[in-house]
């Protein structure tokens, strides 16, 4: 299992994401999270309110997640961390592969 990490402009669009995700079975869950993001884009350092959004999925669906959020998302450069599950409760990642597609 992993978790990819992106991040939205308005609650809205990550809603949108996120459903469209587990909907597709390319993730288990999604949670989304209210934040402040400080960044340097285009030479200035920007200040925005964004949503951070955790994928929730397994490893070999990491890259048709990525090729979906982009297709999804409006910022020209999302963000798309892929972070390693180490370990977690056998039930719950039981849960989450039995959630999300096998094979694509």
């Amino acid at each position: 299992m992993i978790v990819i990490i992106t991040s939205c402009g308005s609650l809205e669009e990550a809603d949108r994401i996120a459903a469209v995700l587990v909907e597709e079975r390319l993730a288990a869950c999604v949670q989304i999270m209210p934040a402040t993001s400080v960044y340097r884009w285009q030479g200035a350092v920007e200040r925005a309110p964004e949503h951070v959004v955790h994928i929730k999925t397994r490893a070999a669906l990491a890259d048709a997640v990525e090729t979906r959020v982009k297709a999804l998302h409006s910022y020209t450069l999302p963000e798309l961390v892929v972070l390693p599950v180490a370990g977690g409760s056998a039930d719950y990642l039981g849960w989450a592969r039995s959630e999300t597609i096998a094979v694509i």
